[in-house]
């Protein structure tokens, strides 16, 4: 199967420039395929704890020179020709990823489109102009990148508690299931799992959780922890995310009208912490949704999410701003 080849070109300032952000932006990517070069621009001192990661993946850093009012168009620019040099001069590079929803970028991500490029957008909702989502060949809204979800199903309770001392088990079927999870088929062989693994993780190698071979490691995750499936087709091994039973929320909280202003405090906390300032409410109630399949503004008492939404603001748990386009946005407080 062949792999995509990626340049990555990243507005440190749309990103927020986290750490686990960009890890996370990079984490999607790499599951898509190799990252081939990478830039980030806006680069100043702030930035700082980027530079271990920023060297890891051999990242080209463009630094912020400010002046006029003209400096943000300067970044821009600079990302729009150097976007282009590397279509045009390296012929290896077949998919890019542009960390920014900027509309000034649309005719960029067409001109890409027209030489056969893969365009993979990313950017927070707070900026993000439908004109470059829509234009785009895939779209992720950076918050669904970054937020933090329950486990999938519990784990068994006999093994949850075990770990191998190699790095822990349970953050690489974290990992696994991530991958699993953005994959386009339901199944993938393991010997192409285990090639993203490698890319995401140099230094992978499943002796170190006392396994011989790729294939014992799955099985015994598999067993484990009940979360993934193995099964043999001929000479191949494929694995996918196992079917969560009909009583896996049985016992599990639920949003409720006592409980519900607490649950979403709770998650626009993870957002602030995460380094977003505002958010599209479509963001919020995705997770929600994802968090309590069977959440519903009418189960909590409201006819549309904006009314949940302005409750919200009297119960002084958010504010609600209008952006140009005079879309609701919410601000964290």
């Amino acid at each position: 199967m062949s792999t995509a080849r990626f340049a990555i070109f990243v507005d440190l300032e749309n990103c927020g420039a986290k750490v686990e952000t960009l890890n996370n932006i990079l984490e999607k990517v790499k599951i898509r395929g190799d990252i081939l070069m990478g830039k980030v621009y806006g680069y100043t001192d702030k930035f700082g704890s980027l530079k271990e990661l920023l060297l890891s993946n051999t990242f080209t850093v463009v630094p912020s020179l400010r002046y006029g009012v003209a400096q943000k168009n300067n970044a821009d620019i600079l990302l729009v020709l150097d976007a282009m040099e590397v279509a045009y001069t390296n012929p290896l590079i077949d998919s890019f990823c542009i960390v920014s929803g900027d509309s000034d970028y649309t005719p960029l991500v067409g001109k890409l489109k027209s030489m056969g490029k893969f365009v993979l957008g990313i950017s927070r909702s707070e900026v993000a102009s439908t004109i470059f989502i829509n234009a785009c060949n895939e779209f992720q809204f950076l918050e669904t990148v970054t937020v933090r979800r329950k486990p999938r199903v519990q784990q068994k309770a006999k093994k949850a508690g075990e770990d191998n001392g190699s790095g822990g088990e349970a953050e690489l079927l974290k990992q696994i299931e991530s991958i699993l999870e953005d994959h386009s088929e339901e199944e993938i062989f393991a010997s192409e799992l285990k090639g993203v693994l490698l890319r995401l993780r140099p230094d992978f190698n499943e002796k170190n959780y006392g396994c011989a071979t790729f294939g014992k490691l799955l099985t015994k995750l598999s067993q484990n922890y009940e979360t993934i499936k193995v099964r043999s087709d001929n000479y191949n091994v494929m694995v996918s995310l196992a079917a969560e039973s009909a009583d896996t929320g049985k016992g599990t909280a639920q949003i409720t009208r006592d409980n519900w202003v607490d649950i979403f405090r709770e998650q626009l906390k993870h957002y602030k912490e995460d380094g977003f300032e505002r958010i599209n409410p479509s963001i919020l109630k995705a997770d929600i949704q994802s968090l309590y399949p069977d959440f519903q503004e009418k189960n909590v008492g409201f006819k549309r999410f904006s009314d949940l939404l302005k409750d919200l603001e009297k119960e002084k748990v958010l504010n609600l701003e209008m952006d140009q386009q005079k879309n609701m946005l919410i601000k964290m407080l």
